[in-house]
């Protein structure tokens, strides 16, 4: 019974993580951009590696194409690779999130680092 309840916490805790990365996966592209530029590749393994979390490269593009749109990021191509870097306007929203409120900092900071 033990081992059934521990098997159902994780399954539990993975899926939180899960829509965790889901519902800010925005905001963990911008903060690692603050970095230097990145492909969607880049991007996709970047989540992946930290967070054993693997998004579609469709997702990844798409929220990238968004992002271009709202003058957050630019996209550069690079010889045959297309990367994204911060614009101004990103690297604003992206410090005034993480500046702003120190339990939305402390939640963002803890959640980019500890993962």
């Amino acid at each position: 019974m033990v081992a059934t309840v521990e098997k159902a916490d994780l399954q539990i805790i993975k899926k939180m993580n899960e829509r965790i990365i889901k519902n800010f996966v925005d905001i963990i592209i911008m903060a690692e951009l603050r970095n230097g530029s990145l492909s969607g590749y880049d991007i996709i393994s970047y989540i992946h590696n930290k967070f054993q979390l693997l998004v579609s490269s469709g997702t990844i593009y798409s929220l990238l194409y968004s992002l271009e749109r709202n003058d957050l990021i630019e996209g550069i191509w690079d010889e045959r690779k297309r990367t994204y870097k911060l614009t101004a306007k990103g690297k604003h929203n992206i410090d005034t999130l993480l500046n702003v409120n120190p339990d939305i900092r402390n939640f963002l900071t803890n959640f980019l680092k500890v993962q």
